[in-house]
């Protein structure tokens, strides 16, 4: 059986190689499918030469490699550096001779009361570098010899006399900013770090996706956004700095592979590479441990905070249930990596929160108005008459409540409650969106590396399955300790005094 998914597999690689070989111009790619990063505007490049062609837009470069190799898209465009190191890996790709143009790019400043003295100097440090040829040097080390396994980068030195400044990177994008033993690297870190030891800072660099950079910066939660490319719109609407390097960009295609592996050879070493080389399960197990502790802290913060409200709305006060009802239709009402992007870049825009924290926050809130509508639902199912019953029997309103309404108003919400804590669990893989390092982001990552989709996927899922299957159990078995229907007479009846 694998023996023949390998050559059907082998039969597809070379039936698309055939067809990209009609692709030798940009106009021959008009009408088609064409790949590209979200937010990088390579599109413009080509768009009046590929009028009728479709744009489709990717978050990880990665993700491109995947869809050219799959026949959703017929080239894609990236970086000529970056085309190096993918090539590297997939041996099947090729590009047209043409480039599609040229980019500069940039670093955005923060809009904060630092930019224009960060402006002043990171300008300042790139005019000495061209100068000096520190630039030549990193883009040497990092881009025409770059050895993805060997080349480090030194984050050590820092003085940090001048305080600490905040670097959005986008973390997943070879040569320019990866993640390597456990640490950021790359053309833009090394950058980045000679340019705070030149001038007495102390970097904190936050990973996330491209597309969120520019906006972070933009809000003031970070001092400088890296690798922003230069286009007359952005010169107006962001402070950019001068020009630190300029590449071409290639249209990607399918070409031959030149490769003598065979599958089971492939299937070993993706696996190396994913889980032994700098040993990234490390990087797994810690992505886990992140998504544990966001859903665990929510939950139990978003079920207490939940019980509180409902308790302070049970009585029926207008002011309260009015306040209540508005905050979850617009909590309920909103997606939520946009009620997460709030609060990171709005609310707790100027503060030092961590994207940890920030996630912890917004995912208690959704599932405290989630836990206000099972309140509501499970406590409205019980008949007035137990209320009244248990008051005859000598109950006060708060032991009435607490041991005759509410167990049995939990056999009603708790099954919606374990379905709200999977949905919990499952919501969290958005986090990456502020610069949090849970195990979807690291998954990500790694691929980045990689660029091998297969096991960073597949171990991922599995690995949320467990975590859901564990968080379920503690729910269960939580249902079954309250169950009325398991409690003896003596402690139900446990502070009741006997009518004489």
């Amino acid at each position: 059986m694998m023996r023949r998914l390998s050559i059907l597999l082998a039969l597809l690689l070379a039936a698309a190689a055939l067809c990209a070989a009609e692709f030798t111009t940009i106009e021959d790619l008009n009408g088609r499918d064409i790949g590209v990063q979200t937010a990088v505007l390579y599109e413009e490049l080509i768009m009046d030469r590929v009028p009728d062609s479709t744009f489709q837009y990717y978050t990880m470069p990665n993700d491109m490699i995947l869809a050219l190799q799959s026949g959703k898209v017929d080239a894609y465009l990236i970086e000529e550096v970056s085309y190096g190191v993918q090539k590297k890996n997939h041996p099947d790709l090729a590009v047209l001779e043409e480039p599609a143009g040229y980019i500069n790019a940039t670093c955005i400043i923060g809009n904060n009361e630092r930019q224009d003295r960060l402006l002043s100097e990171l300008n300042q440090f790139i005019a000495d570098s061209w100068e000096n040829g520190l630039l030549d040097e990193l883009y040497d080390y990092w881009i025409a010899d770059f050895d993805p396994i060997n080349d480090t980068c030194d984050v050590t030195g820092f003085t940090g006399e001048n305080g600490v400044i905040s670097v959005a990177v986008e973390g997943g994008y070879e040569p320019f900013s990866f993640i390597s033993n456990g640490h950021i690297s790359g053309f833009d870190a090394d950058f980045i770090c000679r340019f705070a030891r030149a001038y007495g800072y102390t970097p904190e660099f936050y990973e996330v996706p491209f597309e969120a950079i520019a906006p972070g910066v933009e809000t003031g939660k970070y001092d400088i956004g890296m690798n922003i490319v230069v286009s007359a719109e952005r010169n107006e609407t962001g402070t950019l700095s001068d020009v630190y390097y300029t590449t071409p960009i290639r249209l990607v295609i399918l070409g031959e592979d030149e490769s003598q592996a065979g599958f089971f050879d492939k299937l070993a070493d993706s696996f190396y590479k994913t889980f032994i080389r700098e040993s990234r399960w490390e990087l797994f197990v810690q992505g886990a441990g992140l998504t544990v502790l966001i859903t665990i802290s929510s939950i139990v913060a978003g079920t207490l905070l939940g019980f509180l409200v409902y308790m302070l709305c049970r009585k029926g006060s207008r002011v309260a249930n009015g306040a209540t009802n508005f905050f979850l239709w617009l909590i309920h009402g909103m997606p939520t990596v946009l009620l997460l992007m709030i609060l990171y870049y709005i609310v707790f825009g100027s503060s030092r929160l961590s994207g940890t924290w920030v996630s912890v926050v917004g995912f208690s809130l959704m599932f405290a108005c989630s836990m206000i509508d099972m309140l509501r639902v499970g406590c409205h199912a019980i008949g007035r008459g137990q209320t009244e019953a248990s008051r005859a029997l000598g109950y006060s309103d708060s032991q009435s409540f607490f041991r005759i309404i509410l167990p049995q108003a939990a056999q009603h919400f708790l099954p919606i409650y374990r379905n709200e804590v999977v949905t919990l669990i499952k919501e969290t893989s958005v986090v990456g969106y502020i610069a949090v390092l849970d195990l979807t982001k690291i998954s990500d990552l790694v691929r980045s590396r990689t660029y091998e989709a297969f096991f960073p996927l597949i171990v991922t899922a599995i690995m949320y399955f467990v975590i859901s299957a564990l968080l379920t159990k503690l729910v269960t078995l939580v249902e079954h300790a309250i169950d009325p229907r398991r409690r003896k007479k003596d402690k139900i009846l446990k502070g009741i005094k006997e009518i004489e």
